[in-house]
């Protein structure tokens, strides 16, 4: 059995704190384990439960170039990833994996493929569910197998599944034939679905590989990874839902009565932290059920009042009743700056400052880099940039030449120079961008282990002398 693991999202639910770059998914809120001692990310978690029950071994995440970095910097850099070349929904999105897995890795039309999404908040039980969706497809000889949960009121947030014999299920793993799929409905209609049976979409599909391999056939597409990445664009951008699950007869369900949760508001997040107050805040002993939760270094204070959810990023500040929490994304729609804050492999960045005079921009940054990571080899062609270390040590390359710089320390770079970083402590520095025009397109990365640029260095020292 093959598990994908979806990660996208636009980083609208949770904003401020969740932006293009940092979905609600990566974002460390949720208590740990004792061992780690520290907030975890949903991705994280999801990730601990699939290498307690034996699942990570067999799992690639679909997900966007925007994420990668934030991924490999929360769960490593040996998961495969299937980088979608540009955003689009479910259905391309588990289209371009399943070729993936058929094409890259081999794997035969008969085997089981298991889609579910990665910020799903369940107990390990939930897990061995996934596990037998293999038995109930081939119990059931139904053509896609989906695990439903008991609804605990009429949501239009969610899809809902309606079996045929509601309260006849076979003896067999609870499993019933579905009648009827219908995604996101009226609160009317999630009424009259609860009334007949109806189990709320978990988001987890099974099928065989051929099954969505043969709705590409129908399309015209053939059966090639490399091919599909070219003319990713031209799949409709539908949900796997709407695609192909309302438009298949023959499914298969089984209900679970464990806990399930989508944490994609700000009101059901904070039920499942273990603190209060995350960053400098204090609150009133008069207040009830508020949650502060702050990214900067200044102070945040709440006198006398309840039920509110005060969140502080670099990106903006939310202060809103939790039960209205729901409507941030038609605030967050209005805003289109540029991420303020993200997350990398190699560390983390915060944007502190922006302007722009005439035909120069100037663009500030600190920057963090975790002790052993490094930049990547880099140069830039409309900009210069200063960099002031304030905190640890580290080796600094410019153009062929490496220096050990520490706290203090002011590194000039000019346009066109090649230049990176390494840390040798955890290291933090003031990045200061200046230039006609401050795009990701004028990054020219030259892709090199650290040790491939020392010895570049080395090399380049020998030649210049």
């Amino acid at each position: 059995m093959h598990l994908i693991l979806l990660s996208g999202g636009s980083g609208k639910r949770l904003w401020p704190l969740s932006n293009d770059s940092r979905s609600k998914q990566f974002l460390k809120l949720l208590p740990s384990d004792k061992k780690l001692n520290r907030p975890i990310s949903m991705l994280q978690r999801t990730w601990q439960q699939l290498q307690r029950t034996n699942l990570s071994g067999s799992t690639v995440v679909s997900t966007s170039k925007s994420q990668i970095d934030m991924i490999y910097s929360q769960i490593g850099t040996s998961i495969p990833l299937v980088i979608e070349p540009c955003r689009r929904d479910t259905y391309p999105a588990i289209a371009l994996a399943s070729l993936y897995l058929y094409s890259v890795k081999n794997v035969t039309e008969d085997e089981i493929v298991v889609v579910m999404p990665v910020d799903a908040y369940v107990e390990d039980e939930f897990f061995q569910y996934v596990k037998n969706s293999e038995k109930i497809l081939q119990h059931s000889n139904a053509d896609l197998a989906l695990i439903g949960i008991n609804p605990t009121f009429p949501s239009e947030k969610y899809g809902y599944i309606v079996p045929s014999d509601v309260g006849k299920p076979e003896q067999d793993n609870n499993v019933q034939a579905v009648r009827c799929f219908k995604e996101k409905p009226t609160s009317g209609q999630a009424k009259q679905l609860i009334s007949e049976g109806g189990l709320w979409n978990s988001g987890v599909f099974a099928f065989k590989l051929d099954y969505v391999l043969n709705r590409l056939k129908e399309r015209g597409i053939t059966l090639s990874y490399a091919d599909l990445l070219q003319t990713y664009s031209h799949l409709p951008a539908r949900s796997f839902d709407y695609e192909i699950v309302e438009n298949t007869k023959n499914i298969a369900v089984v209900s679970y009565d464990g806990e399930w949760k989508d944490l994609g508001t700000w009101n059901t997040l904070t039920e499942e932290m273990d603190a209060s107050i995350v960053g400098k805040g204090i609150m009133s002993s008069d207040c009830k059920n508020v949650h502060i939760i702050n990214e900067l270094d200044i102070p945040v204070s709440v006198l006398g009042l309840s039920d509110l959810i005060v969140a502080v990023s670099p990106d903006g500040i939310l202060v809103s009743d939790k039960k209205e929490s729901t409507r941030v994304k038609e605030i967050a729609n209005q805003f289109e700056n540029r991420p303020m804050y993200e997350e990398r492999s190699w560390g983390w960045y915060r944007v502190l400052d922006f302007s722009k005079c005439n035909d120069k921009e100037v663009l500030t940054k600190r920057i963090g880099v975790i002790a052993g990571k490094h930049l990547s080899y880099q140069k830039h062609d409309l900009r210069s940039e200063v960099w002031t270390i304030i905190k640890g040590k580290g080796l600094f390359v410019l153009n062929g030449q490496i220096l050990e710089v520490q706290e203090g320390d002011v590194l000039q770079i000019p346009a066109g120079a090649l230049h990176g970083m390494k840390a040798i402590t955890d290291l933090e520095f003031i990045e200061v961008q200046a230039g006609t025009e401050l795009i990701e397109e004028d990054i020219v990365c030259i892709f090199m282990k650290w040790e491939d640029i020392e010895a570049h260095c080395k090399k380049f020292k020998m030649i210049s002398q």
